[in-house]
């Protein structure tokens, strides 16, 4: 089981340079042949940034939608955990909410396009990577 960062979403839906790795991974783990975790956070940070109604209106239904996807919501305890956790590992918010979460539901690796998540006790694998090792 892998951690989903947000930014492979957002690969996706913008239609970015790695969008075709990151819609190759997300279809994967939509046909339940790879399971994953994803954040309600990285879920609400997706939604802000897509601003569109339509655009985000089906972000959600793919999500919804998807056989290997588990969305975990953090409750306020963890996220005061996360919080102290950041600058013990020296990573922002977010960074240390994903690596927390990742660790808690027992993650082989976080999926991420953010070099942030190097050089922590869990590996970053780039989608492709992830899909030839995972």
């Amino acid at each position: 089981m892998i951690l989903i960062d947000a930014n492979i979403f957002l690969e996706v839906a913008l239609g970015q340079e790695k969008a075709g790795d990151c819609a190759s991974l997300l279809s994967a783990i939509s046909e339940g042949k790879l399971q994953a975790t994803v954040t309600s956070f990285a879920i609400h940070a997706v939604e802000t940034t897509l601003r569109n109604g339509t655009r985000t209106a089906e972000f959600l239904v793919n999500v919804q939608n998807s056989r290997g996807l588990r969305v975990y919501a953090t409750t306020i305890a963890e996220e005061q955990s996360a919080s102290a956790l950041a600058e013990k590992i020296g990573r922002d918010f977010d960074d240390s909410l994903q690596y927390f979460v990742a660790k808690k539901v027992g993650a082989k690796a976080i999926v991420s396009l953010d070099g942030h998540f190097n050089r922590l006790d869990l590996p970053r694998f780039a989608p492709r990577e992830a899909l030839e090792r995972l």
